[in-house]
């Protein structure tokens, strides 16, 4: 094979597993998937079906706090990660993959539903980092974070490790995008600030997955909004 032949061939394939990368990523399957459904309000959703919501997420009980950002949320995912050199090369190790939801409300118009995520897929931006390195030492709120799950910063001779954070959430107020199986319910016991006799649901089923995303790219057009 002559070279520019193997220079096209090596682009083709790497073009490919670039476009099989960008559509088979957890964002991009869940932005497919949304955009197939239309928005719903919740006053006219029906019962058993699978529908679209786009509200405020509200906590029911007492909200989570987001570990690094001390943020009142619903919803959040965080990476502990530190650099392992072997040799003449180096990677990534994730120390702490964590992961907190609860039930929570969904808002609309004065209108509440109900999400349920027993079984869900979710994108979530991240919107929080920390970082430390050799000449990088961790803020102190990074390092107390640190020495909360026992990650110490400082390796041999004092030297600060590689570490890096991730934290992404669903914050207590924040315009969210959600989709799942309708529930209706009659209300034995009122909500607070809610003053409807039912109340509808969002549970999954089978391989109707419950669907979480703060993607802005999930929201319809603020024009558009109800």
């Amino acid at each position: 094979m002559k070279p520019p032949m193997i220079i096209i061939v090596i682009l083709c394939i790497v073009i490919t597993i670039g476009i099989l990368i960008y559509f088979f990523n957890p964002k991009a399957i869940i932005l497919r998937r949304l955009k197939a459904l239309p928005f719903s309000k919740i006053g006219s959703l029906q019962n058993n079906k699978f529908a679209k919501i786009e509200g405020t997420a509200l906590n029911i009980d007492a909200p989570l706090i987001a570990p690094l950002s001390k943020r009142k949320c619903v919803f959040y995912k965080i990476t502990i990660q530190k650099k392992v050199n072997n040799g003449k090369n180096s990677h990534w190790k994730t120390v702490v993959n964590e992961i907190k939801i609860q039930d929570f409300f969904i808002e609309q118009s004065s209108e509440r539903l109900i999400v349920f995520p027993t079984s869900y897929k979710d994108y979530l931006v991240i919107d929080n980092k920390a970082n430390s390195g050799t000449f990088n030492d961790p803020s102190p709120k990074f390092r107390s974070l640190l020495e909360s799950y026992n990650i110490k910063t400082e390796g041999i001779f004092g030297m600060n490790k590689s570490l890096r954070y991730t934290e992404a959430i669903v914050e207590v107020g924040e315009r969210i995008t959600v989709a799942g199986l309708v529930k209706w319910s009659k209300l034995e016991n009122p909500v607070a600030g809610y003053n409807y006799s039912s109340i509808a649901s969002l549970t999954s089923k089978d391989k109707n997955k419950i669907i979480i995303t703060d993607s802005p790219d999930a929201l319809r057009p603020k024009h558009g909004r109800v």
